[in-house]
């Protein structure tokens, strides 16, 4: 056993003894703080890497992208075009449509269209019997739709009343690539219809979406006898669509508007060829009806004839349009039509409820239209 000899090796030894401590103190703080941070981070390394694996699919948006279509029945202005058969839609015409009732129609359907989109404006709006490009000025800069920042295109059509199809789009939403009219060359003793108004533009996605507004020639002297004529014009929609869905390499395209005709009709069934979708997958180059099967029920319709309601308003879409794994889809059970209450009056020679229209027959009823819209919900996915 070692014993120090004097007082010098005694305070060596307690010095030495003394720094021994620290460093075996430090070493245990050391090993301890180490243990303490390497406990820290591996969990939460641990964690992290799972709480992002589980945060992954969360990383997509969703943006409510819904699209109308509505017939809103003759919506003129007072003033005479010269170029148009508007003579009864005047101050001193046998309707009396003067600037008070104007204005009234204007609000109404920003009304109608700002209550469709709900929590947020449609995307698109497909109008039909619009006059002019002033009437839609005053509905998207001079009504309550102001506020929602719609920006229009539209078609200038020989139609002999006067009357067009227009778009309302949000450009947030929809970036305007172009837009063009397609006629509808008269065919024998029939009179100039409505021009096609094909409306191309760019979604969020990426993506292309082709969209076609239609008013086929309306039923005037017989469903029969003027069928031809709503033929001749699907015909030339049909050839129209089948070059977009030969041309694009993700065909994207939407058909709506007032066809004058049921999905039981051959302007539907036989030259769109416009089927309700099936359990089987869509083929993307075939065209499918999103509310021909609802419209199998008696009671489901945009326009009501003689008592009984009818579909003549569509919505058809490409069988791109209904792949959910796409970033822009659909399917059938988001499409429907509009019945808000305000949309309706009481039928009194039929009985239930008809839409409220502006006109019946030549009376003013102060209504909105004799057609219900239509719309549909569709999946806008961003990652």
């Amino acid at each position: 056993m070692y014993l120090p000899k004097n007082n010098r090796q005694i305070k060596y030894h307690k010095k030495e003894y003394g720094n021994k401590r620290k460093r075996i103190a430090a070493a245990m703080l050391f090993f301890t703080m180490f243990l303490i941070v390497v406990s820290f981070f591996v969990p939460c390394s641990v964690i992290a890497q799972d709480y992002h694996s589980k945060q992954a699919p969360c990383q997509e948006e969703r943006i409510p992208f819904r699209v109308v279509s509505w017939n809103i029945e003759n919506l003129f202005d007072t003033h005479h075009d010269s170029l148009k058969n508007d003579h009864e839609f005047l101050p001193d015409a046998l309707r009396h449509w003067n600037y008070s009732r104007y204005k009234k129609k204007l609000a109404d359907v920003a009304r109608v269209i700002t209550a469709i989109g709900e929590w947020n404006p449609p995307a698109l709006v497909g109008l039909c019997e619009v006059e002019n490009d002033t009437v839609l000025r005053d509905l998207t800069r001079r009504s309550p739709l102001k506020e929602l920042n719609y920006r229009y295109v539209m078609t200038d059509s020989p139609d002999l009343r006067g009357i067009d199809v227009a778009l309302l789009y949000q450009r947030d939403l929809f970036k305007l690539l172009s837009s063009r009219s397609i006629s509808i060359p008269p065919l024998r003793q029939y009179r100039p219809t409505r021009d096609l108004l094909h409306v191309s533009g760019l979604l969020l996605t990426g993506d292309t979406l082709d969209v076609f507004v239609c008013h086929l020639p309306s039923r005037s002297g017989g469903a029969k006898e003027s069928e031809p004529y709503r033929l001749y014009a699907a015909q030339i929609l049909r050839t129209e669509v089948d070059h977009i869905l030969n041309i694009r390499s993700h065909p994207q395209v939407i058909i709506m508007g007032d066809f004058n005709d049921y999905p039981t009709n051959q302007s539907i069934q036989k030259i769109l060829e416009a089927e309700s979708p099936s359990p089987t997958a869509p083929s993307p180059l075939k065209l499918y009806h999103l509310l021909a099967r609802k419209a199998q029920s008696k009671n489901f319709g945009s326009y009501k004839y003689r008592g009984e309601w009818g579909l003549l308003d569509h919505l058809i879409v490409s069988g791109s349009l209904l792949n959910p794994a796409n970033s822009f889809s659909t399917s059938e059970n988001k499409a429907t039509v509009s019945n808000l209450p305000f949309l309706l009056t009481e039928d009194k020679k039929y009985g239930d409820k008809e839409p409220f229209r502006t006109y019946k027959g030549m009376k003013y009823q102060g209504g909105i239209s004799d057609h219900l819209p239509i719309y549909v919900d569709f999946n806008l996915i961003l990652y």
